[in-house]
């Protein structure tokens, strides 16, 4: 157990904001007591703005919060960040333990009367309209989000909307949580190769390997994208393809339990909790739905309008959807005797479609696109775009496999971000963008230049090397 009391930036990386994240030094066991020094400091400067003084201005009120806020946010900023890209029972234990403080603190935040009557003043003052866009925009968004944090309600309302925004964090972190353990768990083994007619070299290397970690004979497949995708694609038997196709689309749910024993992961009533929730939160905001609260930060109009813009591209598309569906269902029957085209064969179908129609897969193409090249072309597109130069930079990582690259323009540092690229176990599927740090004046008028997460989950090269 460590202290809190002697918590230092040099003994704690949270609590380090001298620079890029220490993601070397970080140990679970920070976690607590980063967070709760944070949260005291932040506090006590809130407590401090709350007090009646002269005019709140923005050198000595929206500054002064943002500071003391930041730093929370980028501290709990990188605890989240890691309990998506490498979850260990450590970290996620810390996690949990920590976020309903982290969101209560935020909660109480939004919902500061004091706070919000001095944003209010900031904008009826005089001195707005000579204020920048940027501030302004900053002003305005504080006060959208004050009313959408419930500092309009009624004591007895705020009290419940705070009890609203703490299950509602829980009960996400623990549907997040059932997806990544239902796909790890998920294990696919086949012992005879004639079983995976038509898939790559590549693909089967990669399940010999996965099976050999495991000391086990034959072929492993597992519910990572990289692992199970290709037998979709390219596995000529079609059992072999359903049943992984199931398994992936069942995972965590009700139908789970098919291919795991382990029902604790059906999320079908953490499903049903987030839609209560979020109905109730909207109501209690005075709007119709969770949709309308949804969409007060965004560009369309209302949820009809929304409804309207999906209903009219598809419209426009279904004919040519309709088109080419009908094609490969033909192509299927008549070239791979599938009589009814089911959706484990439509990747399949399509494969061999192309290989047919066009003399070309997927996996010849991809000998054209070694992630170098890729990531180089790519580069270069950003570079010729925005007048930018991307060069590689150093840093600490959470993995071996993770990179960390500068944008300069002119020589001058525009931003940073960290590229990971790979699927592994522990890692949540898909890919997503997110800050490290953003991009801000600091109390001493210097710029903060923004860092940022790019999270993928594509094949590992050594996979694909085979």
């Amino acid at each position: 157990m460590i202290d809190q009391n002697t918590q230092t930036t040099s003994s704690n990386p949270l609590l380090d904001f001298s620079g890029l994240p220490r993601f070397d030094a970080f140990k679970p066991e920070y976690v607590e007591p980063a967070i709760d020094q944070l949260i005291a400091s932040a506090s006590a400067v809130v407590s401090a703005l709350e007090a009646p003084s002269a005019n709140a201005t923005w050198e000595n009120f929206v500054i002064p919060l943002e500071d003391a806020t930041e730093k929370l946010g980028r501290a709990w900023g990188i605890v989240n960040h890691l309990n998506n890209v490498v979850d260990t029972p450590e970290l996620r234990a810390a996690y949990n333990e920590n976020q309903p403080k982290v969101t209560e603190f935020w909660t109480a935040l939004a919902q500061n009367e004091a706070l919000f009557s001095k944003y209010k003043a900031l904008k009826a003052h005089p001195d707005y309209v000579t204020l920048s866009p940027a501030r302004k925009t900053i002003i305005e968004n504080a006060l959208r989000d004050f009313r959408l944090g419930g500092a309009e309600l009624p004591e007895e309302k705020k009290a419940r909307f705070a009890d609203i925004q703490e299950q509602h964090a829980a009960v996400s972190t623990r549907f997040s949580e059932n997806v990544l353990d239902a796909t790890n768990d998920y294990k696919l083994l086949v012992a005879d190769e004639l079983e995976l007619a038509g898939l790559p070299l590549d693909a089967k290397q990669a399940a010999r390997d996965a099976a050999d970690k495991d000391g086990k004979a034959g072929y492993q497949f597992t519910l990572h994208f990289p692992s199970y995708f290709p037998i979709l694609q390219f596995a000529d038997q079609r059992s072999l393809r359903e049943t992984i196709y199931r398994a992936s689309a069942t995972k965590a749910s009700e139908l789970g339990s098919v291919f795991s024993e382990l029902e604790k992961w059906d999320n079908t009533g953490n499903i049903a909790t987030l839609l209560k929730l979020r109905d109730e939160e909207a109501k209690l905001l005075d709007y119709r739905n969770f949709a309308e609260v949804s969409l007060v930060p965004k560009m369309a109009q209302s949820p009809e309008h929304v409804i309207q813009f999906l209903e009219d591209l598809a419209r426009r598309a279904r004919p040519f959807a309709e088109q080419d569906l009908a094609e490969l269902r033909a192509f299927a029957k008549d070239e791979l005797g599938i009589d009814e085209l089911a959706a484990w064969d439509i990747a399949y179908a399509s494969e061999k479609l192309r290989e047919q129609r066009y003399a070309f897969s997927a996996q010849e193409v991809k000998e054209y696109f070694p992630e170098p090249k890729v990531i180089d072309g790519l580069f270069k597109l950003v570079q010729s775009l925005f007048a930018v130069s991307i060069t590689p930079d150093s840093a600490s990582t959470w993995h071996p496999d993770v990179r960390f690259y500068r944008i300069e323009r002119d020589g001058e540092l525009v931003g940073q971000f960290y590229l990971d690229l790979y699927a592994r176990s522990g890692k949540g599927g898909g890919a997503w963008m997110d800050d490290a740090r953003g991009r801000r004046l600091d109390t001493g008028g210097i710029v903060q230049t923004p860092i940022a997460y790019l999270t993928c989950n594509f094949t590992p090269p050594a996979l694909i090397d085979g």
